[in-house]
């Protein structure tokens, strides 16, 4: 029987045919060897399959019904047999030191639980639109990602955990539509030490121009992700800090509501994060309130 793989690569794809020859080529391409890629089909109807299956058994395909992309990377964590597992999404890519520099890491210090690199933020063309750094400081991790979902530099196709963290904290939860990586990394945090690399050996693809069609669907992850965690916060931080961070998220997506021509809800939100945390946001909250009445653009 062949060995189990030091690290198994999580690939979620869904309708993704114009990519993810681009993503598996980046893994194919690693200097480090000893991985399998497993690759969770969630219900594609392009040529997704097809150019799965011209890559014979270089991968494992799962194939489901469409779930969404937390329950794809669930599929994936579930069939792996890595010590570590690495998450790649089908529209980002990998430098070819990715692996090696983050399983050498971990290997170096045991206390690490996962781990992240700095990253390139790109277009669809190929455009460089800036760099994701490292945080100046993983202490008090928890607190940060809650309060900053970008603590974690490059988001998921830039993490790799250790399996035993992942079993004993739970995958992904396929109940939120919104903050799913986050609400993942705080868990992480909150049972491991994190630590980030500064060579942006990963490629994450951003388009500036889209806007999400599920923006009530992530404001109501990104609240129920404060909701749900609140507890793994130390407890001095599990009041103020909470509220204020939960009084952010409504102002953030008060003003996508504006935007979108829903005055009357973005109003109302901000009157609720101004409720939350005056002090903290309330000054906020109130001078966005006066430029929707004004009918100023934000």
């Amino acid at each position: 029987m062949n060995a189990a793989p030091r690290v198994s690569v999580v690939m979620p794809a869904y309708n993704c045919a114009w990519c993810i020859d681009r993503a598996i080529d980046s893994v194919a391409a690693q200097q480090f060897r000893d991985f399998e890629l497993i690759v969770v089909d969630d219900g594609s109807s392009d040529d997704t399959p097809a150019l799965l299956a011209r890559r014979g058994n270089a991968l494992r395909v799962i194939r489901q019904a469409n779930a969404g992309m937390s329950a794809a990377r669930n599929a994936g964590i579930a069939a792996a047999q890595g010590e570590y597992i690495a998450f790649l999404d089908s529209d980002d890519w990998w430098r070819p030191a990715k692996l090696a520099q983050q399983v050498a890491l971990l290997d170096a210090h045991g206390e690490l639980g996962f781990c992240s690199h700095a990253s390139e933020l790109q277009s669809p063309d190929g455009e460089v639109l800036g760099l994701w750094g490292c945080p100046d400081s993983v202490d008090g991790l928890v607190a940060r990602v809650l309060g900053g979902h970008s603590a974690v530099a490059g988001g998921a196709s830039s993490v790799m955990v250790r399996r035993a963290l992942l079993a004993r904290t739970g995958g992904f939860d396929a109940a939120l539509r919104g903050a799913e990586d986050t609400d993942l990394w705080i868990r992480l945090a909150a049972a491991g030490r994190y630590a980030c690399l500064p060579d942006p050996q990963v490629v994450v693809t951003r388009n500036p121009h889209s806007v999400s069609r599920n923006r009530e669907a992530m404001r109501r992850g990104a609240l129920d992700c404060l909701d749900k965690n609140r507890h793994l916060l130390p407890a001095h931080q599990q009041a103020g800090y909470w509220r204020a961070c939960r009084a952010s998220v409504l102002a953030d997506y008060a003003k996508w509501r504006y935007r979108d021509g829903e005055r009357t809800a973005a109003l109302a939100d901000l009157a609720r994060a101004a409720a939350l945390a005056p002090r903290a946001r309330g000054r906020l909250a109130l001078s966005l309130a006066l430029a929707m009445l004004r009918g100023q653009p934000l």
